[in-house]
């Protein structure tokens, strides 16, 4: 199974990374919408699509405006963006407002009240976590493996978030700072690397792959991968367009 980390930046996008957008092609779904949701097209392998929001910050939905060239390029049968129902509200009334977009693409909106299933005998589960505003992640079990998807938190070895991406083959998790931002990562919902690994040590994951990395650092390592390496060995950093089997 193949996921691809279409953006990897937070808050905005620069001249290295889009903001947030992970998809699996084989199963048509995209875990959340940001700036580089433009590089869905050339992916897309079913007739549907079904969009999993995190939270309706910008950079995680400005691309659901950008559905219109999306499925003017690909025949989609149906396209679904699941979220809380306070979340899809919002982006109807403010992101498609007919004044900032009056003509919205034509998707339906699913509050998240149910299991999502996927191609595949997939499920895709929701959990609350912790961020200003609130936000949720997701895991996704099929018969023979599992990811979860964790970003705009504040990670820590006792988050109780952690019992439900236990034992998870692959672990793609927000790392916006680098230790020494411990003050700023609280006041914004964010995390530190050493959290990070710490909370997937204590999880027991397969894997874990770094995402979610402050815009205004585009070096090749943002926030010291060595780090996180030390606590825990299998861990990566994303890069926008990154192509990983699991």
């Amino acid at each position: 199974m193949k996921v691809v980390l279409l953006g990897t930046a937070g808050y905005h996008p620069n001249n290295r990374r889009h903001t947030s957008c992970v998809m699996l092609p084989e199963l048509g779904v995209v875990f959340d919408a940001g700036t580089s949701f433009f590089r869905v097209t050339p992916l897309l392998q079913t007739r549907t699509l079904d969009i999993c929001l995190t939270h309706a910050h910008l950079d995680h939905v400005a691309g659901l405006t950008f559905l219109l060239d999306v499925m003017f390029q690909h025949r989609l049968d149906h396209v679904r963006v699941h979220g809380e129902p306070e979340k899809l509200e919002s982006i109807a009334t403010h992101l498609f407002a007919e004044s900032i977009f009056p003509v919205p693409p034509p998707f339906e909106m699913i509050p998240l009240d149910r299991v999502i299933e996927t191609e595949g005998e997939g499920k895709i589960t929701h959990f609350a976590v912790k961020h200003p505003g609130g936000a949720i992640g997701y895991r996704l079990d099929l018969p023979d493996r599992s990811m979860a998807y964790v970003t705009d938190t504040t990670a820590h070895a006792g988050a109780a978030y952690l019992e439900k991406i236990r034992g998870v083959d692959l672990l793609i998790h927000e790392c916006n700072f680098p230790d020494g931002w411990e003050e700023q990562a609280e006041l914004t919902g964010h995390s530190c690397v050493t959290p990070v690994a710490e909370a997937a040590r204590a999880a027991e994951v397969g894997r874990l792959v770094l995402t979610h990395f402050n815009p205004l650092e585009e070096r090749d390592d943002p926030v010291g991968l060595a780090t996180a390496r030390a606590i825990f060995p299998k861990t990566e950093l994303g890069e926008d367009e990154m192509e990983i089997e699991f």
